[in-house]
């Protein structure tokens, strides 16, 4: 799945793929110099589509992700598909979803073992392009900070949390392009978080759940 080279669409598209597939830009030229070079060889994982009417905006892969070159291929992806609603099937149907997160590399690890933030170089060379070349894309799931920052841009919150609680200001205030959700990372990190915020399995899953239906029906 890395970058979908050759993967149906067309030939601006295949193009695209093959590019993302290719890029190697925070191996070459890492942001902040060779102490920040990544601990591996790139690996892009990213779905772009000519026909999903959903995109899954994420942070940057994961080490599993990295590893097998499928996006959500582990148990946030698990969390993920239920609060979408879908089996895995469904959710790798590029028919139905395209997934392009902030960072298309697994950045690696910090000195506490958490994943460290999507690469400084990643969304600027290509998130223009990835959002351009899937003008049919009716809804972004915005999962995380630097996805909620890049999509909603000044809108964004102060914190993930009051964005996610906000949701309804995106979801009705959006007179151009596609609507926009912030998510919370489904991350078992975040278990607590959505202990602590009861609000968000039931009052917007309900309708996340409801919109996909709608979208990939």
């Amino acid at each position: 799945m890395d970058g979908q080279a050759g993967e149906g669409g067309d030939e601006a598209l295949d193009a695209l793929r093959r590019a993302i597939a290719a890029c190697r830009i925070c191996r070459d030229c890492p942001a902040g110099g060779p102490q920040n070079r990544l601990p591996h060889e790139p690996r892009p994982v990213a779905i772009i589509s000519s026909r999903a009417r959903i995109l899954i905006a994420g942070q940057a892969p994961g080490l599993k992700v990295h590893q097998t070159g499928l996006p959500f291929n582990d148990a946030s992806g698990d969390r993920l598909r239920q609060w979408l609603g879908v089996d895995r099937d469904t959710f790798y149907d590029r028919d139905r979803f395209a997934i392009a997160p902030m960072g298309f590399c697994f950045p690696g690890y910090n000195a506490n073992g958490h994943d460290l933030p999507p690469r400084r170089e990643c969304a600027p060379q290509w998130r223009q392009a990835v959002m351009a070349a899937m003008p049919q894309i009716e809804l972004v799931l915005a999962i995380g900070h630097f996805a909620q920052a890049w999509h909603l841009g000044s809108r964004k919150r102060k914190t993930m949390t009051e964005t996610v609680a906000h949701w309804r200001d995106y979801w009705q205030g959006n007179v151009e392009g596609p609507k926009v959700l912030p998510l919370p990372h489904p991350s078992w990190r975040n278990t607590g978080w959505l202990k602590r915020h009861a609000w968000f399995e039931a009052e917007v899953l309900p309708v996340l759940k409801s919109e996909v239906e709608r979208l990939i029906g």
